[in-house]
């Protein structure tokens, strides 16, 4: 469903999960372990750990995941980033899991045309 003002755009949420799949890692990759994204935020579940040196691999590439593509762009049909370090066998599976309204005036900072921004309004519900 389409919100009514068309000041706004799409993102996707993400779910981004370390697998293995039988390779041997280097990194502190332990299978299954998981983050979301929602919206610019990182959501991490209590004690889920991510090497930041290998989470420095994937995060470059959150944002264009997060967005519409062509169905042929390799970003639409290829799911899983290796860890920064050639010698490690840790993988990051990107899947795409709901897509979240943004409105322009609440994600900018442009002063004349910003209002609350979305994360306040959140706090406030």
């Amino acid at each position: 469903m389409m919100p009514e003002r068309d000041d706004g755009f799409w993102l996707y949420d993400l779910k981004v999960e370390t697998v293995l799949d039988g390779r041997t890692p280097v990194c502190r990759h332990i299978e299954g372990e998981s983050f979301s994204v929602e919206g610019e935020a990182l959501v991490f579940d209590k004690c889920q750990r991510v090497s930041m040196y290998a989470l420095a691999a994937v995060l470059p590439l959150l944002p264009a995941k997060q967005r519409d593509t062509h169905p042929n762009d390799w970003m639409s049909t290829d799911a899983e980033v290796a860890c920064a370090d050639p010698h490690c066998g840790g993988r990051f599976r990107i899947t795409r899991t709901a897509r979240r309204w943004f409105s322009h005036s609440e994600t900018t900072g442009l002063p004349e045309t910003r209002s609350t921004p979305y994360w306040r309004k959140e706090d406030a519900e």
